[in-house]
């Protein structure tokens, strides 16, 4: 069964920004080797709009003047999205790494938080979800789901694959529907899951991502305690967050589990899924990457793999796909920004992207992340093209093809 070492955690101190600090680490001496080629500041989405894309803020570390970046807001334009992490020649972990670094210096000196994205951090330590639902609803939605799902501190027993669902599949409708659909097709698939209920809590990779520490490290440490009841082989998660926080930062408190997301997980189901797709759908589909599923984690063909099994589907690619996708704008605290960037009067990155999937012809834009369908669906919708195109998880569209 899947176990940790649990105990008193230890999380690695803080790393304090200065060029003679930052030597004494791997990561900051990797930082460090910045040859200023700018193409961070060139592949960021927000890059024209930002006073200090990362090449800048190097530059102005070795130059002593990093205060001048602190007083700026002008990394609330940052909505993590790997590119420049995916793109730099010297292979600087720039979103993971100096980006949060810089950013809580930012918070620290920020004179107002913008109120939405200050008040879903807010929620995230309260309630344990963005939303401020409370815990005890997380697992409201399984008595419509359709199919047998076991919450864990119901039934403890032993299971083979422990479903992370996470905040938006579990509270918002339309993120619900998806988790039914998630369900379905594990029951179909005969896979021995359940999950944890009103136990679960954000795994917060936005949180660390977008400026706050303490949080990030409070719902880390909880996870980290819940999830050591129980006996489980496989950690399965619907979220492309979640799943980046768990692979990526949750080690430094000895996260050791084996973790799937939930699309490279059914791949692996391809033979027994095939013959449960009896259902012929004439949808032509485009799939968005997800930034953190693809650009850092390179899951790029298990989605269309899926896809392209479905009988009478059609996948055709928009301009920008796999590496070079458009990010759309939820990450890295952009989920909870939107106000503050029609204050500014940017362009919302989900209107850029779906202008780009209509521009295919297409009739489904699908996804693999919970944050993606509200904020494509509101694209839509704001550009008039609600008629044209629907959104649509992936496994919400394999469990459509099993329906006879």
């Amino acid at each position: 069964m899947g176990t940790a070492n649990h105990g008193v955690f230890s999380l690695p101190p803080p790393i304090d920004i200065s060029l003679e600090n930052l030597a004494e680490f791997p990561e900051g001496r990797r930082v460090l080797t910045c040859i200023q080629c700018g193409t961070c500041a060139g592949t960021c989405p927000y890059g024209e709009l930002m006073q200090y894309p990362p090449r800048r803020i190097i530059g102005m570390l070795r130059a002593g003047e990093l205060e001048k970046v602190f007083t700026s807001d002008s990394l609330l334009n940052c909505v993590a999205c790997y590119a420049c992490t995916a793109k730099c020649p010297r292979g600087i972990d720039l979103t993971g790494v100096l980006l949060p670094l810089v950013k809580e210096q930012v918070l620290l000196r920020l004179p107002e938080m913008p109120a939405e994205l200050q008040r879903a951090l807010e929620n995230k330590l309260r309630y344990g979800n963005p939303m401020g639902e409370s815990p005890r609803k997380r697992a409201a939605w399984v008595k419509t789901a359709g199919v047998p799902v076991r919450i864990l501190h119901e039934d403890p027993r032993p299971v083979d694959v422990l479903w992370f669902v996470e905040c938006y599949s579990s509270y918002y409708p339309r993120g619900q529907q998806c988790a039914r659909a998630t369900a379905k097709v594990f029951h179909a698939l005969g896979v021995d899951f359940a999950i944890l209920g009103n136990e679960e809590k954000c795994a917060g990779e936005c949180g660390r991502l977008s400026w706050e520490r303490g949080l990030y490290n409070t719902l880390m440490e909880y996870n980290m305690l819940v999830l050591g009841k129980y006996q489980f082989k496989l950690i399965v998660t619907s979220c492309p967050h979640a799943y980046d926080a768990f692979r990526y930062r949750y080690t430094a408190l000895r996260f050791n589990y084996d973790l799937r997301h939930t699309i490279p997980f059914l791949t692996q189901y391809l033979d027994r899924l095939k013959p449960r797709l009896r259902r012929k759908v004439s949808y032509k589909v485009t799939y968005h990457d997800s930034c953190c599923l693809g650009r850092h984690s390179s899951v790029y063909e298990e989605p269309r793999m899926l896809l392209q099994a479905i009988p009478g589907g059609k996948l055709v690619e928009m301009t920008h796909n796999r590496v070079n996708t458009i990010c759309c704008g939820g990450g890295g605290g952009g989920m909870w920004l939107d106000t503050y960037y029609k204050a500014k009067g940017y362009e919302r990155l989900s209107e850029r992207r779906v202008k780009e999937a209509v521009a295919t012809g297409a009739d489904v834009l699908a996804v693999a992340c919970p944050y993606e369908i509200s904020r494509f669906e509101d694209a839509l919708k704001v550009l008039g093209y609600e008629k044209k195109m629907i959104v649509r998880d992936i496994v919400e569209l394999l469990a459509e093809a099993m329906e006879v």
